[in-house]
């Protein structure tokens, strides 16, 4: 019996709503990155996107454990000799809230043109309003 492929039609997209508030922010983006490859659902397929949209509020109120605030370091090149920039989370969130969970998330994801179409469906917002209330989405549950 031939193995069962899904066509990329069939993958019918949900929408899920993510509170960030208090969770942890390594929790917060293995659950998003799960949800936008699909991977909670029986017809995955590695080489296809099925994966759903996912929209995460309150992304300025994530917690990072330990000394992560201050000694974590975000790098940022510009493919010029001497272009490294360096940031800490502490200053990353000051300026880009959303930032943390995106950078996260795309880490978590493949590094292909299916991973970008994957983290397309991702949104990020720092409080709690998002504009994507007409899309229902269903809230889930970080441990």
């Amino acid at each position: 019996m031939p193995t069962y492929i899904p066509k990329v039609d069939d993958a019918q997209r949900k929408w899920f709503l993510i509170d960030a508030k208090s969770h942890v922010l390594g929790q917060v983006a293995t659950k998003a990155a799960t949800i936008l490859m699909g991977k909670n659902k029986p017809i995955f397929t590695p080489f296809l996107d099925t994966g759903d949209h996912v929209v995460v509020v309150n992304a300025a109120a994530v917690h990072l454990t330990g000394r992560k605030e201050s000694s974590k370091l975000y790098r940022h090149h510009s493919g010029h000799p001497g272009g490294l920039k360096t940031a800490a989370a502490v200053d990353v969130r000051a300026k880009h809230p959303t930032r943390l969970i995106e950078e996260a998330v795309r880490g978590m994801l493949p590094k292909t043109k299916l991973g970008r179409a994957m983290f397309a469906k991702l949104k990020v917002y720092a409080g709690e309003k998002h504009p994507h209330q007409a899309q229902k989405p269903q809230p889930i549950v970080v441990r």
